[in-house]
């Protein structure tokens, strides 16, 4: 019998495009290939898939962020099937095969917010992750706080700023922020990976940080400050009929001085640390594993996800985001709270890929 085919597809059209592939990179290592067929799959920050190139970087070296290589043979998904054509300038196109999975290492808008899985479902082509809703959901921040509150999940207070609001009435928004109390932090809506986040302890402060996130997304996020530390929990699904589980929590800190969790403290080395299992009370930790769990049913999450947590001072549990795909490199958060759970990370790779295989097509 012939392997299952499984296209790792990585890169996109936003910020996070050297995200995607220092986890594809990872995943692509840790394929067992005497288990699977792999195909690695970029696509170019103008929208362009193709063929990994035989010495596509996944890495940052010396500072420099990794980009697909355009110069692998572009390719297309033809209507009507689940099969990936080849085009190499000047030939015919050639049939790389029906694809039974795509595993989509991908963040962030055009990519983890619904987009390819949407093209996916129109494929009829099995993916790893999240469907549709769950991910677009999940990647609006503000529409992801009104699922987890109606679900019953403690979040901070925030304010949505939309194009509208800012161009028109923006004396408004700055008083309902205002309302929120000193300091704030400003996000985009619909970005990950600490893109466009800054912090505002004053008006002239405030505006300033809604411009910088709105060079990512029209729609931005006002959060109040929340004073505790940050634990974040992985869920993942279970083969069969059995609920979803959540891994022990894990704490993360921010190095070198830095206030917050920006780009460079999560993905340059030595700038956080994660202390698994998080140094927390057991009923807390328990506490804490149920609402993961609950979050990742509120939004209808398939296949994995991390979940975020503030532990105030106060001993509460506010829920801060979800990731419906979170970082994935084998030294990420999720796989190494999956890691200390006793499920390592070529294990997690290959149970998202079975879980993908076990899911029928279509609506579900």
């Amino acid at each position: 019998m012939s392997k299952p085919r499984v296209a790792v597809v990585f890169g996109g059209r936003n910020s996070e495009h050297a995200v995607s592939l220092m986890g594809a990179g990872s995943v692509l290592d840790a394929i067992d290939r005497s288990k699977y067929e792999v195909i690695p799959i970029g696509i170019a920050q103008d929208g362009r898939w193709v063929l990994a190139a035989s010495d596509q970087r996944f890495a940052i070296e010396s500072g420099e962020l990794p980009v697909v290589d355009t110069s692998g043979a572009a390719l297309a998904l033809p209507s009507g099937g689940s099969s990936l054509v080849a085009y190499d300038s000047g030939s015919i196109p050639v049939e790389l095969g029906s694809v039974d999975v795509v595993f989509p290492v991908m963040h962030g808008p055009f990519a983890e917010d619904g987009t390819i899985q949407g093209l996916l479902e129109m494929a009829g082509v099995r993916y790893v992750g999240s469907g549709v809703l769950a991910s677009a959901v999940g990647m609006d921040k503000a529409h992801m706080k009104t699922v987890m509150a109606a679900a019953g999940l403690p979040t901070g207070r925030y304010v949505v700023v939309r194009d509208r609001d800012w161009r028109l009435d923006r004396d408004r928004v700055l008083k309902e922020a205002e309302s929120l109390g000193w300091p704030v932090f400003v996000k985009p809506a619909r970005a990950g990976s600490s893109q466009g986040i800054s912090k505002a302890s004053d008006l002239a402060g405030l505006e300033s940080a809604v411009e910088f996130a709105r060079q990512h997304d029209p729609k931005v996020l006002i959060e109040a400050a929340i004073v505790g530390r940050e634990i974040e929990c992985a869920v993942l699904e279970s083969l069969g009929d059995e609920p979803a589980v959540a891994s022990v929590p894990g704490e993360v800190k921010v190095e070198g001085g830095q206030e917050f969790f920006d780009f460079e403290a999560k993905y340059y080395p030595d700038q956080m640390s994660l202390t698994v299992p998080a140094d927390i009370p057991e009923e807390t930790a328990e506490q804490l594993r149920a609402m993961a769990v609950r979050a990742f049913e509120a939004l209808d999450c398939e296949g994995l996800a991390r979940v975020d947590f503030f532990y105030t001072t106060d001993g509460e549990l506010v829920l801060n985001e979800i990731n419906t795909m979170p970082g994935f490199t084998a030294l990420s958060v999720a796989p190494q709270l999956w890691a200390a759970s006793g499920l390592d990370y070529p294990a997690l790779v290959d149970r998202l890929i079975q879980l993908a295989l076990s899911r029928p097509t279509g609506l579900r």
